[in-house]
């Protein structure tokens, strides 16, 4: 009895979240390489061998910055292991710049129609790719289909395993088959094959995408890990207890932004402190730290009066928290002042990193992102099967008794 609740609560679930299943594993398989992609692109536009040469100062390149682009306030540098990459200046959602770490020229980055394209399928993937108000609802659909997905993965592996546990009966379930009596037993077999062999990293996949999506998701990762769940931030406005004051942290976050824009534009001043180093050699010596082991190097500019300078080593792809590190140089000696790894950060902190690309494989390098895609991959072939078997079992009955 219980055996068929669950099979019919299967059936119903996979007939109503099915073509949003299908339309989220679709563009998953298309945006399974997106990194390497876009990776790809931008090395189109990089600084030729023949054209490199000395490398202007990132004072200098701060000031061309400044003074081509006055309204913009960076408060993150970028900078790639390639002699040829641009030098990338982060203000936030206000957007940023890449110049040429040789001239201060601007470059490009990629290319228009593929960043359109896979914006464009990132939206499908996300919200069916709606605009304007509509975007809200369209949101709740692709989650709560999500977490109906999560419901099928796991519900699919109780059904798939056989009623009598014997070894034949599981090998029967596991290996695929070179001839079949007919489409319909084909369809009952790839079901439990595809399903059974991707159930694992579906079942990951699936889970963070309610990570990203609802705090409950994320909560439940916590306690399952025993880390403590991190208090939803205070929020500001007319019903506040100050009158409409900005809460505390929304201060913080304002007083912080403030004091980055005022050290960037400090840094980009011909009158920089003479007892500090200059940033490129602060930035050679987070270098010689990492013993070359860096992919990218997140400098966050200091303001005028801080001691230090934060810089961030990435030897990773750029999703993997757990090999980022952040080293604090002091700014007149140019010693290491402090270290904080992944280890440092609270756990929830830790935990939350690791969900947001575990749901794309990327927090595994190459291998994660395909293991992911081909995940997606076998979650069509389990949509275009279960919705052929309920064919049959629902729809074709009704023409026979015609």
């Amino acid at each position: 009895m219980f055996r068929k609740i669950i099979f019919w609560t299967h059936l119903v679930c996979g007939l109503a979240a099915g073509l949003v299943v299908f339309m989220m594993s679709f563009t998953g398989v298309i945006l399974m390489y997106e990194r390497q992609i876009n990776e790809w692109a931008a090395e189109q536009h990089y600084v030729p061998a023949e054209e490199q040469g000395q490398r202007l100062p990132l004072e200098q390149l701060l000031a061309i910055q400044r003074t081509t682009q006055p309204d913009m306030r960076p408060t993150t540098l970028v900078i790639t292991n390639d002699p040829g990459a641009p030098v990338a200046l982060r203000a936030g959602r206000a957007g940023g710049a890449s110049l040429n770490p040789y001239t201060g020229e601007a470059m490009e980055t990629g290319s228009p129609r593929l960043d359109a394209f896979l914006n464009a399928v990132t939206g499908w993937h996300r919200w069916f790719n709606v605009e304007g108000e509509g975007r809200a609802t369209a949101r709740q659909v692709t989650g709560i289909s999500n977490v109906i997905f999560l419901f099928l993965v796991v519900s699919g592996v109780y059904l798939w395993l056989p009623s009598i546990w014997k070894w034949a009966l599981f090998k029967a379930r596991l290996v695929f088959r070179r001839e079949y009596p007919d489409s319909k037993a084909r369809d009952f077999h790839w079901h439990h094959i595809f399903g059974i062999w991707a159930a694992v990293p579906l079942f990951f996949v699936v889970y963070t995408g309610a990570v990203i999506s609802y705090p409950w998701a994320a909560n439940l990762m916590y306690m399952a890990f025993g880390a403590e769940i991190p208090q939803a931030p205070a929020q500001g406005g007319g019903g506040g207890p100050a009158g409409g004051a900005a809460a505390p942290g929304a201060q913080q976050g304002l007083a912080r932004g403030a004091i980055q824009q005022e050290g960037s534009a400090a840094i980009t001043s011909d009158s920089v402190a003479p007892s500090y180093l200059p940033l490129s050699v602060l930035v050679d010596r987070a270098i010689m730290a990492s013993g070359g082991d860096w992919n990218r190097l997140n400098v966050t500019l200091p303001a005028a009066t801080d001691p230090a300078v934060q810089i961030e080593v990435d030897p990773g792809n750029g999703a993997q928290a757990h090999k980022r590190y952040t080293l604090s140089i002091d700014r007149t000696s140019g010693e290491i002042a402090g270290t904080r790894t992944f280890a440092d950060q609270p756990e929830a902190t830790r935990l939350r990193g690791i969900a947001r690309f575990l749901h794309t494989g990327e927090v595994l390098g190459f291998w994660g992102q395909t293991i992911a895609g081909l995940a997606s991959f076998a979650a069509l072939f389990g949509v275009w099967t279960g919705f052929a078997l309920s064919y049959r079992r629902l729809i074709q009955p009704l023409f026979r008794k015609k």
